[in-house]
């Protein structure tokens, strides 16, 4: 077999690769500590879009102000929220203070 088939063949194969290959994005969901039910849901919501789409989800709740000193508000809503996404994600990084917000990170389950 000459070089140059062989070379073709293998550009054939990885542009068929990189054509079924699903680019996993990071997409982000801010909570608020004093967040309203209606709120809650409707986030509640474009998280479970966002995983059902394959991105991993970065929720974070920010505190302002004094809302700082009551960090435990914070980690019962992503609590919640986790509880909630636990049949289609998995929690990839727990949620962890840093700075003025608290963060977790959400990853889809994967179907294999």
């Amino acid at each position: 077999m000459d070089y140059g088939k062989f070379r073709y063949e293998q550009q054939k194969k990885e542009k068929e690769a990189r054509k079924n290959q699903k680019i996993v994005d990071l997409k982000e969901v801010w909570f608020r500590a004093n967040i309203e039910e209606n709120d809650y849901q409707t986030k509640f919501r474009n998280v479970v879009k966002f995983l059902n789409e394959g991105d991993k989800v970065k929720a974070s709740v920010r505190f302002r102000g004094r809302e700082i000193t009551h960090a435990a508000i914070g980690q019962r809503i992503l609590d919640r929220l986790s509880k909630e996404v636990a049949e289609i994600c998995s929690v990839e990084r727990a949620p962890k203070l840093e700075g003025r917000s608290m963060i977790m990170i959400l990853a889809p389950k994967t179907n294999s």
